[in-house]
């Protein structure tokens, strides 16, 4: 396939890139308690997921820093700094608040600036006895177009709901997650973004969001539950200094303190869109 051609299919699909493709985000699948809205993210040519990282399962415990319920996190850099007092979960409304599972003990807030904005601020939260305490606030990204409830393919809006998070994975070694993470030459990006900005190591840590995706699988893997034109490959993903395709981006060193302070046990999930909408 031609370069050209490479770049086309990726303005089509999502975040999520193949080994040498030009922008793209990778699909994912709706998860149950997500609002339906597809993600934005060019995918290149379909691949065969590569399969998890082979090991022995993970399991929370001290030496890991995983947090058990309810309880909070220490020597975990300040990937969920707790500030202050008990903190309601961010300025969620009873709509929102709704999607998010009961038995949900770490949540990740995305709140974009405005509903056609591509800027937005991340910060994880985490169920306590007394409450939600916030964590340090992460500058983050999201899609060039900015926000949908209805994500379609090729339409570079970040979909607004509530949506677990349940693999990982990137180029890089796994830097001490619970989380199941590959570590696979697929994650490999090359190109530039929307500002001209070098998109190599965009994909060097992602955490799969499972909207129009399988849980359970590879960041990589393209099954599209919803529908191919819902779009998916959309990854919490490292930063590259410019908008997305419809991925939320963050810095590398919060990429890493992100992925070792989710733990599967705690049934984390990331509620994204704009503030306006995640007032709802």
């Amino acid at each position: 396939m031609s370069a050209v051609a490479l770049l086309v299919t990726a303005v089509l699909t999502g975040c999520g890139a193949i080994s040498g493709s030009t922008a793209r985000e990778a699909p994912a699948a709706a998860a149950p308690t997500a609002a339906a809205s597809p993600a934005a993210t060019p995918e290149a040519t379909p691949s065969v997921a590569a399969p998890h990282a082979a090991g022995p399962p993970k399991t929370g415990s001290p030496e890991h820093g995983a947090p058990g319920a309810g309880s909070t996190t220490q020597g975990r850099s300040d990937a969920g700094a707790e500030t202050g007092s008990p903190a309601p979960l961010g300025a969620l409304g009873p709509r929102t608040l709704a999607l998010i599972p009961g038995k949900t003990r770490q949540a990740v807030v995305v709140t974009g600036a405005g509903r056609d904005a591509n800027r937005s601020e991340a910060v994880l939260y985490r169920r306590t006895p007394s409450g939600w305490k916030a964590g340090t606030p992460w500058p983050a990204r999201n899609a060039l177009n900015g926000w949908t409830d209805d994500h379609r393919v090729g339409d570079l809006r970040s979909p607004i709901g509530v949506f677990t998070l349940s693999d990982a994975g990137g180029l890089l070694p796994d830097p001490g997650t619970l989380l199941p993470y590959d570590a696979s030459p697929g994650f490999a990006i090359s190109g530039t973004g929307f500002m001209g900005e070098p998109l190599a190591g965009s994909f060097d840590y992602v955490i799969a969001i499972d909207y129009n995706r399988v849980p359970g699988t590879s960041p990589l893997d393209r099954t599209r539950p919803l529908g191919a034109d819902r779009g998916g490959g959309i990854w919490l993903h490292v930063d590259h200094q410019g908008p997305t395709q419809g991925c939320v981006s963050l810095e590398e060193p919060h990429m890493r303190q992100l992925l070792q302070a989710l733990d599967p046990a705690q049934h984390p999930v990331i509620v994204m869109g704009d503030a306006g909408s995640l007032r709802r």
